[in-house]
């Protein structure tokens, strides 16, 4: 009679952290391009239009995310840099790289969310169309683009608490890449005297291979 017994096989113990470790990289990644991605195209579109008054009217203008604020796009290019050099470093070096991480996607979601609704870029712009440096925009609006730059941020951010949480097990650059790290050099095998080859090299050195 075979009794079924309810203890975890240590083997299955053993591999749960390897899996657990290998899901949240596979995550992490995909959050921290992604989220890259989303803010760097974010920011290349239009965030606010208006329009300014000049001699023959109104005078359309348009602003984008760039014009706006450069945090964005400067933080998420960042945040790829912290992604990569995450498998570069190990230890306190890995914490403080997945830290940098999650500050940049922090930081995005900060500058996209402050200027969602900033008219500073077209104000700017409608001094220059109408050549009165108090002149403003008129019939301001802005779009949604800020706010897909936030949950670009977002997705960094996650991707950086991901790295702190887990990071400690994630797999490191390969020694062999390292500066100074020592191939192991091959041991010579020792030299069999009664090998054929052998006594034929010790017969051209005019030695006796016999030991006479």
């Amino acid at each position: 009679m075979e009794y079924v017994t309810a203890v975890p096989h240590p083997r299955s113990e053993a591999a749960e952290p390897a899996r657990t470790g290998r899901r949240s990289l596979a995550v992490a990644l995909l959050f921290g391009a992604l989220g890259a991605a989303v803010a760097l195209l974010a920011s290349r579109q239009r965030w606010a239009e208006g329009t300014a008054s000049v001699a023959g009217g109104a005078f359309p203008l348009t602003a984008k995310g760039s014009d706006v604020t450069g945090v964005p796009a400067a933080l998420a290019i960042v945040g790829l840099a912290a992604l990569v050099a995450v498998f570069a470093v190990r230890r306190a070096g890995r914490f403080l790289v997945a830290a940098l991480l999650a500050l940049s996607g922090a930081g995005i979601m900060a500058a996209a969310l402050v200027s969602a609704s900033d008219s500073t870029a077209l104000d700017e712009k409608a001094a220059q169309a109408s050549g009165d440096t108090t002149a403003t925009v008129a019939a301001l609006s802005h779009t949604g683009w800020p706010y897909v730059a936030a949950v670009g941020g977002l997705l960094i951010l996650l991707a950086g608490l991901l790295a702190l949480r887990f990071g400690s097990g994630w797999p490191a650059m390969s020694g062999r890449y390292e500066r100074g790290t020592d191939r192991p050099r091959k041991t010579a095998r020792p030299v069999d005297p009664e090998r054929p080859e052998e006594i034929w090299k010790a017969l051209d050195r005019g030695e006796d291979p016999t030991g006479a």
